[in-house]
């Protein structure tokens, strides 16, 4: 398993769609997901420190596991299929492990809210992650703001992720590029 942070959460202006951003602790890659708006609401709010008024669900479930006596060990993604993501919540309770099936944007809420480790099974990074270049490396200017996302190494090659490197680089990154403070 690969640990990963929550380097931002990104939207289209022209579509609205959004995508959560993990990347690699010890690494360069980066694994784009798309999650839904309340979503990725519940997600950046926790990540810039904002209360909502009332409790959303994740503050909920959150509070539900720890009155039970339980914790929040970890956060695993732990498979890819047909452009699907799937993720575990690892709970401690009563000196049992309990896994429970999630939507990845779901348990990475979660996992902001407990500060717990998101953690990506090798063969999904392998198969969705990519690595970020400088869009102007030949001018070295010495950073680049915004980096367009390109193929991995010993990923697909069709065009079944085409689509989405390109919605990836034309996003708007200004207000949404918010880094998770450790």
């Amino acid at each position: 398993m690969i640990e990963t942070v929550v380097e931002s959460i990104r939207v289209s202006l022209v579509t609205q769609h959004r995508v959560v951003i993990l990347k690699e602790v010890t690494g360069e890659r980066h694994l784009p997901i798309w999650i839904g708006p309340f979503e990725a609401e519940a997600i950046a709010m926790e990540l810039q420190g904002v209360t909502a008024a009332r409790p959303l669900p994740y503050d909920l479930i959150r509070t539900i596991i720890g009155d039970m006596g339980g914790t929040v060990r970890e956060i695993l993604v732990t498979d890819l299929s047909q452009d699907v993501f799937y993720a575990r919540i690892v709970i401690d309770l009563d000196g049992r492990t309990l896994e429970i099936d999630s939507r990845p944007s779901d348990a990475i809420a979660l996992a902001v809210r407990t500060k717990v480790s998101i953690l990506v099974d090798e063969s999904v990074m392998d198969r969705a992650g990519v690595r970020l270049e400088a869009e102007s490396e030949a001018e070295g200017e010495g950073e680049a703001s915004e980096k367009p996302l390109r193929e991995p190494e010993g990923g697909p090659t069709g065009t079944d992720l085409s689509v989405f490197r390109e919605f990836i680089n034309s996003l708007d990154l200004d207000d949404f590029d918010k880094k998770r403070d450790n």
